[in-house]
């Protein structure tokens, strides 16, 4: 398999997800983390960069071994603990990568807010909500969306099962998991709603400052029930990895597009 230049690939990313224009934690490292020998002759994504994801790059979906140069891009980075020894899992997780040609490639924050394959521009679209504006500060950027909910999806309790509905079959679930969480602290009936994927619970005010009834997100603190309860707002915890595989499938088949590369998606849930 010849494949394209890694080279091209990443350039092209960093272009794509204005990587360097794109605030965010110093722990991301949004980018070209781990390079391989120079050639991609696949695009793997997935949510994180954990080792069993690495390994089941490694091994293909169907586990009969190596399938060539590979990239793997993911949403959480394997260098969030920082500056650390190479030793241990770091250094069994750089390894496995190392061994198989895999390299690495990391979007945080980038993904989140793209305008086309974001997190949360592409969970607003699979709901069929309008996007009318962004809300919630995160270092100077707005990160979430919002918009006016269908009409079929008012019912609140409707919403919830279509929300979980729509994150199994994303991902390709077999079987369906428990509904998002719900804390009903809105009318029964919604009709302005906010997306912000992965663990916006703390940021509910900021739904409340922009006029929202209801708002999506992946996980929260504890206080969040009362702010959600407090300030009338319906709040829905439907799990940071849930919530955060559109993204990375979406720029998936993008790149597959761009550069006529096979892609699939490793789903590695942690229920969380």
């Amino acid at each position: 398999m010849s494949g394209m230049p890694l080279s091209e690939i990443v350039t092209y990313l960093d272009d794509y997800l204005h990587v360097a224009e794109v605030p965010d934690s110093p722990g991301a490292i949004n980018g070209l983390q781990v390079e391989n020998d120079g050639t991609v002759g696949r695009i793997v994504v997935a949510v994180d960069a954990s080792q069993r994801t690495i390994d089941g790059v490694a091994d293909g979906p169907d586990g009969t071994g190596d399938r060539g140069p590979a990239l793997l891009i993911v949403h959480h980075g394997m260098l969030w603990d920082g500056n650390v020894p190479v030793t241990g899992r770091r250094y069994r997780r750089l390894r496995a990568l190392m061994d198989h040609n895999i390299a690495l490639y990391a979007a945080h924050i980038p993904l989140d807010v793209h305008p086309e394959v974001g997190n949360n521009v592409v969970l607003a679209e699979r709901l069929g909500v309008k996007i009318e504006g962004w809300f919630g500060q995160y270092r100077g950027i707005p990160l979430g969306v919002y918009g006016q909910v269908p009409h079929a999806l008012e019912p609140r309790e409707v919403l919830r099962e279509e929300l979980g509905r729509i994150l199994d079959e994303e991902r390709g679930a077999k079987e369906r998991t428990a509904p998002p969480a719900l804390i009903p602290g809105g009318p029964e009936r919604v009709k302005r709603i906010g997306i912000i994927t992965g663990a916006a619970g703390s940021m509910v005010a900021d739904a409340k400052a922009a006029g929202l009834d209801t708002f999506i997100t992946g996980e929260g603190n504890h206080h969040s029930w009362f702010d959600a309860d407090e300030w009338g707002i319906n709040l829905f915890y439907a799990g940071h990895y849930a919530t955060e595989t559109l993204g990375v499938q979406a720029l998936g088949s993008h790149l597959s597009d761009q550069f006529d590369l096979p892609w699939e998606f490793h789903d590695h849930p942690t229920g969380l």
